[in-house]
């Protein structure tokens, strides 16, 4: 599960977090790049359209400092079902995907992971700090502050002006 390492996070950097492999990832490893978050699933019927322009945005930017981090989440339909070695399995060989994935966790409710808290803390959505479905988005600057939460029937490629303002990229 997701680990915290402040009782007063001012970044993302205050946290570590498991990969699928199990294997803690102290956050400040992303410092100075820009970050998108995002709660994945498997069998949602936004799977392929995400992936498909996540790996795009991940291969014209992942030189210029993006890093997506993606977080499988099986809350929402239970549309996460698999193992984590199973959820890499279906992104690397179906998608190709090179961005990491992360161990699955809970977004919402009593068992939300602290990355998640943290994150929902700062851009409320519609329905409070919930989120709402799999692929919801949260763009984070190179400080590893939130800067926009985006709901998750937005598309990926329309973040790329947001993504690369933060990157500075002309």
């Amino acid at each position: 599960m997701t680990t915290q390492s402040s009782t007063d996070p001012k970044s993302i950097y205050d946290f570590a977090v498991k990969d699928a492999k199990g294997h803690d990832v102290d956050l400040t490893t992303y410092k100075g790049k820009v970050l998108l978050i995002v709660n994945v699933a498997s069998k949602c019927g936004m799977t392929n359209s995400n992936y498909v322009e996540l790996n795009q945005l991940y291969e014209n930017y992942k030189d210029k400092g993006l890093e997506i981090l993606a977080f499988p989440c099986n809350q929402f339909g239970e549309e996460e079902p698999g193992s984590n070695d199973q959820i890499v399995e279906f992104v690397c060989t179906r998608f190709k995907s090179e961005f990491p994935i992360f161990d699955k966790i809970e977004v919402n409710g009593d068992n939300s992971a602290p990355l998640y808290k943290f994150l929902k803390s700062g851009k409320w959505g519609i329905f409070g700090d919930d989120i709402q479905w799999n692929f919801a988005k949260f763009l984070v600057d190179k400080d590893g502050q939130v800067v926009d939460r985006y709901y998750p029937t937005t598309s990926p490629l329309s973040l790329e002006h947001d993504i690369r303002k933060l990157l500075a990229v002309v």
